[in-house]
Order: C-alpha cells, then sequence, then structure tokens
C-alpha cells in the first residue's frame, strides 16, 4: 500500500515546473483537437488522454504552483521596496483588507459572467441562460452584502453581527437552491442544454476550472481564520462554481456528443444538478443551524455575565 501511494504520489503530485510545463501544452493540444475536424482519431485520443491528466496535475499541483509563484514575488526585490508602502503592508498584514480585495475581484467576474449569460439568453432567445444569469445576479447580491461588511473593517469585531451575516446568507442560499433544483428539474424534464457559440465554450472552460479550484483552495485556507463572514464567501463562491460547471458539462455533452445522446445527457444533467443542490443545501443549512445556535450561545453568555456583575 505504500508503495502504491508513493507511486501515485511521484505521477499525479508533480513540482510547480513540471506541472506547467506538461498542462499548459496539453491543454492547447486538446482545444486544437476539438476546434479541427482533420484531426487523426489516434492523435485526438492522445490529446484527450493528456489532457485529462493535465486537470488532474493541475488540481493537485495548483496550491503548490501558487506558493512558489507567491515565494517568487515575496522575495522579489521590487516587492520588497513596494512593502515599504503603507498600502501595501496593509495588504500583506490585514485578513480583512485582502478578503475585501478578492471578494471585490471574484464580484466582478461573477457580473462579467451574468452578463455574458444574459447576453447569450437574448441572442439565443434561451430562457435556461436568463434564468443563469438571475441566480448569478442574486449571488452577485450576497457577495455585494458580505463586501459591505468586509470593507468596513468588520472581520473579527463583532462576532455577533457575523453570524447574522452568515445566518442570512444561509437562509438566501437555502432559497436559491429551490431555485435552482426547479432550473434542474426542467432542464432534464425538457432535455435542454447550455450552448456557447464558437470558442466561448474554452472561455467558460477555463473560468469554471479556475473558479472550482480556487474556491476549494479558499474553503482550505478560511478555516483558520475562524470567521462567520468568510466562511459565508467561502460558501457563496464555491456555489457559483459548481453551478457553472452544471453549464459547462451541459454545454460540452451537447457540442462534443453524438446527436442520440438525450438520455446520456439527461442522465448526467440531473445527476449533477442533484448533487450540486445537495452540496448547497448541506452547506446552507449548516451555515444557519450554526450561526443561530452560536447566536444562542453568544445571548445566553452576556446574560450570564449581566447576572454575574
Amino acid at each position: 500500500m505504500k508503495r502504491l501511494k508513493k507511486f501515485l504520489t511521484k505521477v499525479f503530485c508533480l513540482p510547480p515546473l513540471p506541472t506547467v510545463l506538461i498542462s499548459v501544452p496539453a491543454y492547447v493540444l486538446v482545444i486544437f483537437a476539438l476546434s479541427w475536424d482533420a484531426v487523426p482519431p489516434a492523435a485526438a485520443y492522445f490529446s484527450y488522454a493528456l489532457s485529462a491528466y493535465a486537470v488532474v496535475i493541475t488540481v493537485t499541483g495548483f496550491s503548490r504552483i501558487l506558493d512558489a509563484l507567491h515565494g517568487g514575488i515575496v522575495n522579489s526585490s521590487m516587492v520588497k521596496r513596494l512593502a515599504a508602502h503603507p498600502l501595501a503592508r496593509r495588504l500583506l498584514d490585514d485578513i480583512g483588507f485582502r478578503s475585501g480585495i478578492a471578494l471585490a475581484f471574484s464580484s466582478l467576474i461573477n457580473l462579467a459572467y451574468a452578463a455574458v449569460k444574459l447576453t447569450s439568453g437574448v441572442l439565443y432567445r434561451s430562457s435556461w441562460f436568463i434564468a443563469l444569469a438571475g441566480y448569478y445576479v442574486i449571488l452577485l447580491a450576497l457577495r455585494i452584502f458580505l463586501l459591505g461588511h468586509v470593507s468596513r473593517g468588520g472581520i473579527g469585531r463583532s462576532m455577533a453581527t457575523e453570524l447574522k451575516r452568515c445566518r442570512l446568507c444561509g437562509v438566501l442560499l437555502l432559497v436559491m437552491t429551490q431555485a435552482l433544483a426547479v432550473i434542474t428539474g426542467f432542464m432534464v424534464w425538457e432535455d435542454r442544454s447550455f450552448v456557447y457559440p464558437g470558442l466561448l465554450i474554452y472561455a467558460m472552460a477555463a473560468y469554471s476550472f479556475y473558479a472550482i479550484t480556487l474556491a476549494i483552495i479558499n474553503s482550505v485556507k478560511s478555516r483558520k481564520y475562524g470567521s462567520p463572514v468568510l466562511s459565508a464567501v467561502k460558501a457563496v463562491n464555491l456555489t457559483a462554481a459548481m453551478v457553472s460547471i452544471l453549464s459547462l458539462e451541459t454545454a460540452l455533452i451537447s457540442q462534443f456528443g453524438g446527436a442520440n445522446d438525450h438520455v446520456f445527457r439527461r442522465a448526467m444533467t440531473g445527476a449533477t444538478g442533484g448533487c450540486i443542490c445537495a452540496v448547497v443545501l448541506t452547506m446552507a443549512v449548516i451555515m444557519t443551524a450554526r450561526s443561530s445556535r452560536r447566536l444562542k450561545q453568544l445571548k445566553w453568555e452576556a446574560c450570564s455575565n449581566g447576572q454575574n456583575e
């Protein structure tokens, strides 16, 4: 067992440089194979296999790549000079300020993604694109709601306020999960799918993999801060990433699958959509229950302290 684990680690957990040198050409090759009809079958299958391997080593090595980039950037002479500036020093030392910048950036990405969905829905008269755009607009509103707290430096100042915001986000995610379940159900019932024109599907694929990878990494890192608001941000980011994976999956099946893949598309859409709804529902319930329980505990502790005084 130890030998197998060691072998798998060597094969699928590469250092940053080999990961980049393998992954980038693999992604370029598979895009070329999918875009050009004259690619020989053997070359196409090789590109598919290589891209699958590239996805695995990218996911397992993404954090090491970020750490290597971070180490190289932090140790550079330019960054050391910039670190003397108060704003740069605050960005490095203040978790609330840094989280606010990251949340603002993700909100802009969310807005652009919703705009693409809405524009595609209007141009191609797709109610599913418009429905998904509305879903992302609500997620954007949640991000702005949380950003207002983070940008005012509220991280760690008032646990009760953070818990109330986290509970409200949990309740809204509960409601939004019902809407997502309805959208998924109609997609399966009417055998609908998302369609991206031209090379837009590759841009959406890049965004989806970026979003899910970053959401997973941030979910792990946010645990050490113990902030309910940062946990809510993590849940919203993960929800947005998973929903983008759902739309990407249906688009890939429609564009690269066969003409008679209706049963397969319905099964995959139902399974993926059901799993996503279950995960989001679980996160929402946990957020709501933990926040409510913690608020009651804080209220009880405040009453106890008041009686003791």
